[in-house]
């Protein structure tokens, strides 16, 4: 049936314009939300009961390397400079087969949605066309939004300040072959290497070549000990390159300058606060985005050092900016607040509409508004961690996990009812990912000795 209407759910729209509702409804047709009101009588629709859940905007996860969810949890141990030598350079990374990477894109993807992340941008590093297309096929199967972000090979070739390789006629085929619409659910962005990783002049034309393909360009900049000596941002917009598309992940030490620029000129921050404080690439900029007029974008980054889901993620956010104030109050001798410097809604809105925006996408997702896509997660609010809910946003941000997540809607189509997902062959998917799995250690290493290897060095 086309037109669904959730009936009395406590409603949290994202949207100022529409406020949250105590008990309300939400009306959808054709995919799209129609109308959010405190009772909306309707005929001819299937009827969703909503009674003690929350109603929500699906999240939106602006910065994922989702082909690792075939390798997940294997570097928990690991730090930054470990990741990349582990994964980069000819090793786990480029042991992947096209085929790894369909299963490994389509299981990262429903891991996402069964978790209540309705859109994301996947950015793809070390790969080939042919890689790209199984990665694209496993994004569509999952049915989840997405930005794909094409990216180039993981060899130092590539991957150095020095370069001045591109692949952009592959990603002009991929973009002809299988983006030839805005209108489509998953979209194309690129993720550039930026002036960090690359030639100033390569950056330039990988920063053009997406303006060419009218897609987000998003690139990890300015991080560890390198990030507050290059000042990338500002050499961009001394170039007149900022804008609205480019999107730069971690950013922990730009200056307050460079961010001023940012929230003048425009352009997106991704902070993934839980990688970034595990492997060392700086204290997670959320608070040094919203000092200086940008709000920060929220993501999980790599799933080889944490879970996939954005839960875990907002707690990580509010606690570690509150921290970062709250001890500076306390080295001069004052208790901190009230209030406290960050809000729980503040990081709501990185979780949702400030992602979406980052990803050029808040005209279809991130908030409940009339004409958007009907992405909507309902959380239910009867569990035994959540009952009784006093305040519905602080019980997102603070006490829901992926469990709570009941039921799951894309474009107002069901992916997850019930606590389950639907149509999911899991004893497949399973067996694909472990033969993936099992394909890239078995070229780097025993996968059976590998978690004994790792925790012996």
């Amino acid at each position: 049936m086309s037109k669904k209407l959730i009936k009395g759910g406590m409603i949290l729209t994202m949207d100022p314009a529409k406020g949250d509702f105590k008990k309300g409804d939400i009306l959808i047709e054709d995919g799209k939300i129609v109308d959010v009101h405190h009772e909306i009588q309707a005929e001819d629709c299937e009827v969703i009961d909503a009674e003690n859940m929350i109603v929500m905007p699906g999240f939106v996860d602006s910065h994922r390397h989702t082909w690792e969810s075939v390798i997940r949890n294997t570097g928990a141990d690991w730090s930054l400079q470990k990741y990349l030598g582990s994964i980069y350079y000819g090793n786990i990374g480029s042991k992947r087969r096209p085929q790894d990477d369909y299963i490994g894109n389509l299981l990262g993807a429903l891991e996402a949605l069964e978790a209540g992340v309705t859109t994301i941008l996947d950015w793809t590093m070390i790969i080939s066309k042919d890689h790209a297309e199984e990665m694209i096929r496993g994004l569509k199967e999952s049915n989840i939004r997405g930005v794909f972000a094409y990216g180039c090979p993981g060899d130092g070739d590539y991957w150095n300040r020095e370069s001045t390789l591109t692949n952009g006629d592959d990603a002009r085929s991929i973009a002809n072959q299988y983006f030839s619409s805005k209108d489509q659910r998953l979209t194309m962005g690129l993720a550039i290497r930026g002036p960090e990783f690359c030639s100033w002049d390569t950056s330039v034309e990988e920063i053009k070549l997406a303006r060419e393909l009218d897609g987000v360009a998003s690139m990890h900049l300015g991080f560890g000990t390198w990030g507050a000596i290059d000042r990338s941002i500002e050499k961009l917009n001394n170039a007149g390159l900022l804008g609205s598309d480019l999107n730069f992940a971690h950013a922990n030490a730009v200056s307050p300058e460079e961010m001023k620029l940012l929230a003048e000129h425009g352009g997106s921050v991704s902070v993934t606060p839980e990688v970034e404080m595990a492997m060392g690439h700086g204290y997670p900029a959320t608070g040094l985005s919203l000092e200086n007029g940008v709000k920060p974008a929220l993501g999980v980054d790599v799933v080889t050092s944490t879970g996939g889901d954005m839960f875990a993620q907002m707690k990580f956010a509010l606690q570690a900016e509150r921290s970062r104030i709250n001890d500076q109050l306390l080295a001069k001798g004052e208790m901190p607040g009230p209030p406290l410097n960050i809000h729980a809604r503040q990081v709501l809105e990185m979780a949702t509409i400030d992602s979406a925006k980052a990803l050029k996408l808040d005209h279809k997702t991130g908030s409940l508004t009339p004409g958007k896509e009907a992405d909507i997660i309902m959380i239910r609010t009867d569990d035994l961690n959540l009952f009784p809910v006093n305040d519905p946003l602080g019980a997102v941000v603070t006490s829901t996990h992926t469990g709570n997540v009941d039921s799951v809607f894309v474009s107002g189509e069901a992916v997850k009812r019930n606590g389950k997902m639907i149509g999911l062959d899991y004893k497949s998917l399973r067996k694909q990912a472990v033969e993936a799995r099992n394909h890239i250690y078995n070229e780097f290493g025993n996968p059976d000795e590998l978690w004994l290897h790792e925790n012996n060095k």
